[in-house]
């Protein structure tokens, strides 16, 4: 079994969507709260632990690019892996200048989405200064 210390918030419209990678990262040993939209993820507050988003591009209302701006400009810098169903390669190039860990495209591989979680759990606590323990269910890997 892993364990992840942090927290991974989810926000994306699609309710099957946000059940299914909130599934695949608490087996991954995550803690995840979702959320179905920009503004309520924004209602909500994050805490002081490390943690980072996976974020829909396309939501009806604010976009997950524009609610990665308002967080970059408010000075809260979390980590966000962008997931989405409609994305092309202007977006993406937009998303990682921008300062994505990751942009993938659904449907992505769960591999590939608990390898970029990994990444920016790893990228937030070493921004606070917090000790991260992160042990991957991987062959070749500690605990894996």
């Amino acid at each position: 079994m892993s364990h992840v210390d942090g927290m991974v918030f989810v926000v994306d419209d699609d309710p099957s969507v946000r059940r299914g990678v909130a599934r695949l990262l608490r087996s991954a040993g995550h803690r995840v709260e979702t959320f179905a939209s920009a503004r309520e993820f924004l209602e909500h507050g994050v805490g002081v632990g490390p943690c980072c988003l996976v974020l829909d591009i396309r939501m009806p209302g604010q976009s997950g690019l524009d609610l990665h701006h308002t967080l970059t400009a408010s000075g809260r810098q979390i980590p966000v892996v962008f997931i989405t169903g409609n994305g092309d390669i202007p977006m993406a190039v937009r998303a990682m200048k921008a300062g994505a860990v990751d942009f993938l495209a659904k449907p992505f591989d769960d591999q590939e989405l608990l390898d970029a979680v990994a990444q920016a759990m790893l990228r937030d606590a070493r921004a606070r200064g917090a000790v991260l323990d992160l042990t991957l269910d991987k062959p070749g890997r500690p605990g894996g």
